[in-house]
């Protein structure tokens, strides 16, 4: 017997979360899984820790469902804000500082390409390519920013430019890349 599966829109999606009902979170898993387990395997580059984080994006998603409000954005944009901010929270936890300490180099020395889930050419919703239109300084302040989880003052002192330069840069940033997404929609 074939399955037909339901689409739904992300408004009928978050009403069946917040009614706690199965389907909804069936459809969220096999439509959002990809994007989800792509921010955070770009933050942590590890697919064992990445499928331990996505469980716990899950249950956030799952938990904090009530606390989404569609005036603030997009449910999409809340969801890949929770990856983005458990995977961080992840990696500056003391439980993950002291594992990396405990490990001999070879273990914990990634090579992206080999544990990555899709080609260079392409990502889940084409972030790449439209980060490629960005300035250099601005790629590079977005990708300490948002990819390794850098606070404005780690990647001030990390560049060595004033506080002040990196929060103007970093808006600046992010709003000539709002500008750029507004073409892909």
């Amino acid at each position: 017997m074939i399955s037909i599966k339901t689409k739904y829109s992300e408004e009928q999606l978050v009403i069946l979360l917040k009614e706690k009902d199965e389907s909804g979170f069936h459809h969220l898993y096999d439509n959002y899984s990809g994007a989800l387990y792509g921010v955070i395997l770009r933050i942590v580059h590890s697919k064992t820790y990445t499928e331990d984080i996505i469980q716990d994006v899950y249950v956030k998603i799952w938990n904090s469902i009530d606390l989404y409000d569609a005036s603030k954005g997009r449910f999409y944009t809340w969801m890949i804000n929770i990856a983005r901010h458990t995977a961080i929270d992840y990696l500056k936890s003391k439980g993950f500082q002291n594992e990396l300490k405990n490990q001999e180099l070879p273990d914990f020395v990634y090579n992206t390409k080999e544990l990555s889930t899709t080609d260079d050419e392409s990502d889940f919703i084409g972030l790449s390519n439209v980060l490629q239109n960005l300035e250099t300084d601005k790629q590079e302040l977005i990708d300490l920013a948002y990819y390794q989880g850098f606070t404005q003052i780690e990647i001030s002192e990390k560049l060595k430019i004033p506080l002040g330069t990196v929060k103007t840069k970093l808006r600046n940033a992010l709003i000539k890349l709002r500008n750029l997404l507004k073409d892909y929609q």
